[in-house]
């Protein structure tokens, strides 16, 4: 028996209902997943690498006539297109000279002091008759940035320490910073009944070193992007914020292999005190700052110039990371990009990357502490950097855009010669 024409009108209302319904959520899906801005370089078009997303003829700003070459204005708008037919969004392109920059690959050693003083930490102090939690009670937490005590600055530990003990007990004004809004306590500092001096009961920083690699710096203002994320307090896992620091040469020495579970370690040593640059920024996106006259010299920092890729250029497939996993030049090691997030929640996980290269892998297990910085290379550009590992996969790991970390440097730049003029 066959179908009635009104069967057939109701399957055919059922699967334009079902057919709009993926379209309409396919659409959403690509609206949150793709960025509502790009870059492209002059003299190019915007171009998406995607089968299912195209883009739609630009139209220059809103005044600009149809048909206008966009090649020498600063910014356009284009319509992302979904199936060639469907509008997901209008995204707005920002037109920029190439940036062509020096490879680097090579590790680093970071000298960086706090601007203000970090608690790690609070404890409970035995006082002459009762334990008590002084910071507790006064509302610290691990992650607060203590910038003052009774009005005056502080930076270092030591600063927190004698002013504690010299109050002999009375209130502490403290201002202190959590997620960068400014806030305000009063402390009172408890005298122990183990040594006789007073404590705040508070486990503090106001510094940190350690090794990583450096990414590139810009050949001729000398500008270097190291990391591709930020330094982080090893118990309270916050952005350490910098009042200064510098970089310094570094020998590896050695590898801790990483295992599934325990990430390996680059081991090393600082060559001198004497310092190859200084920090300006310690970042989300990494660490920026200025290389000292000589440096690329002296260090032999003379690596391959190469353009920076934008990040919808970056394809998944073979690419090359450069980096150095023994006393020797930084190498070229085989990877493969396995996934691209363009969605920007996560300034530094961008990508992800697998080692395939039977070489690093055998020397290394494959991503280690050390290596974030690391640049990722494909079609002769620029892509990226190394930023992350997984710790149940050492194999693999998390990438920053190189675009993300080029425009943080070049805006750390500008805010440093706002500050110097």
């Amino acid at each position: 028996m066959r179908p009635s024409g009104k069967k057939y009108g109701k399957y055919a209302v059922l699967a334009l209902t079902v057919t709009t319904g993926l379209l309409l959520s396919m659409v959403s899906v690509a609206r949150y997943f793709t960025p509502d801005e790009y870059h492209v370089t002059r003299g190019s078009q915007l171009q998406w690498n995607s089968q299912l997303i195209s883009l739609k003829e630009p139209s220059v700003e809103d005044e600009l006539p149809s048909g206008t070459d966009t090649s020498s204005n600063e910014s356009y708008r284009a319509e992302l297109m979904l199936f060639h037919t469907f509008p997901v969004k209008t995204v707005h392109v920002n037109v920029v000279d190439e940036q062509d920059v020096a490879l680097c690959g090579t590790p680093f050693g970071i000298k960086m002091f706090t601007n203000g003083v970090m608690i790690v930490g609070v404890a409970e102090i035995q006082g002459e008759n009762e334990t008590v939690n002084p910071g507790t009670i006064a509302g610290l937490q691990a992650g607060d940035i203590i910038t003052s005590l009774n009005g005056h600055p502080v930076n270092r530990n030591e600063e927190i320490a004698q002013t504690i003990e010299k109050s002999a007990g009375q209130p502490v004004k403290i201002a202190f910073l959590r997620e960068q809004e400014s806030m305000e306590t009063t402390l009172v500092p408890v005298r122990s009944k183990v040594d006789g001096t007073y404590k705040a009961g508070l486990w503090v920083r106001d510094s940190t070193a350690g090794i990583g690699t450096l990414t590139f710096y810009d050949p001729t203002t000398q500008e270097f992007a190291g990391l591709g994320h930020g330094i982080c307090d090893t118990d309270t896992t916050e952005l350490m914020p910098l009042r200064n620091g510098e970089i310094v040469p570094v020998t590896i020495n050695g590898v801790v292999k990483g295992q599934k579970g325990a990430p390996g370690e680059l081991r090393g040593y600082f060559n001198t005190d004497i310092p190859m640059g200084t920090l300006h920024a310690n970042l989300d996106q990494g660490v920026y700052g200025q290389l000292k006259d000589n440096a690329v010299e002296e260090q032999k920092l003379t690596g391959e110039i190469v353009q920076v890729a934008m990040k919808q250029e970056v394809q998944t497939g073979p690419v090359q990371i450069l980096t150095t996993v023994d006393g020797g030049e930084p190498q070229y090691y085989d990877a493969v990009i396995e996934k691209i997030s363009y969605h920007d929640t996560e300034s530094s996980k961008n990508m992800v990357l697998r080692i395939t290269d039977s070489d690093l892998l055998n020397a290394t297990g494959g991503i280690v502490q050390g290596m974030s910085g690391s640049p990722i290379v494909q079609d002769g550009k620029l892509v990226g950097a190394v930023t992350h590992v997984f710790v149940n996969d050492p194999t693999r790991g998390y990438g920053i855009f190189a675009e993300n970390m080029l425009g943080t440097c070049q805006s750390v730049s500008a805010e440093v010669e706002m500050q110097a003029a």
